[in-house]
């Protein structure tokens, strides 16, 4: 079997190779070091030829330019590959639904200039899981999945400490959260789960 090309996908945050910025906001954080930490994982296995993860490309003079860079070598058979979709500015994940389709089109844009097809396509959390149902689709490939939190769980969460339903949608887009998570779950080959009790209490949800 010829080594694979690995796609990992993880839309919101700050991403970068070093000195992550763990904590800055509540979108970089765990998420974000784990899947810099797999990309780097994933290169060293002789059965892998090349791992991409891309994230959202972010040009703001108030962060550090390397968020603004196309692509940087996270080692010798890994990168991150930054993708424009939306306007410049760092958005909060929540901000980004409208402009996930134009981050799928941008990534098979890049995919195909490159000369490029992955054989498997790995989406982290939801906004991901949307992009990776798509480019899986388009390209005829397997999609895998690790949600790392789910949308129904969180709303009832929040509503359970007294939030108000319309008030969690104007926050948080949580339908669309939802909706994004169940086309992921019916297209994905694959889901990744931490414990039986994700499993169990929360991907029992949908």
């Amino acid at each position: 079997m010829k080594p694979l090309y690995i796609v990992l996908l993880s839309v919101h945050g700050l991403i970068r190779g070093r000195d992550l910025e763990l904590g800055r906001d509540a979108d970089t954080g765990g998420q974000t070091l784990y899947v810099v930490e797999l990309a780097r994982a994933l290169a060293e296995l002789p059965e892998v030829a090349r791992v991409d993860l891309m994230t959202r490309r972010v040009v703001d003079p108030q962060l550090d330019s390397a968020y603004a860079e196309s692509i940087e070598a996270l080692g010798r058979k890994a990168r991150i590959v930054r993708i424009d979709a939306g306007p410049e500015s760092y958005l909060r994940k929540e901000e980004l639904w409208g402009h996930l389709d134009s981050f799928a089109d941008n990534a098979l844009a890049f995919l195909r200039t490159e000369g490029l097809s992955p054989d498997i396509v790995h989406s982290h959390y939801a906004d991901a899981g949307y992009v990776g149902t798509r480019l899986a689709n388009l390209l005829g490939v397997p999609q895998v999945h690790t949600g790392h939190s789910l949308g129904r769980v969180k709303r009832r969460r929040l509503i359970a400490s007294g939030v108000k339903r319309d008030a969690i949608e104007t926050r948080y887009h949580m339908a669309r959260r939802v909706e994004a998570e169940e086309l992921t779950l019916g297209s994905a080959s694959l889901v990744i789960a931490s414990t039986a009790n994700e499993i169990e209490e929360q991907y029992g949800l949908y």
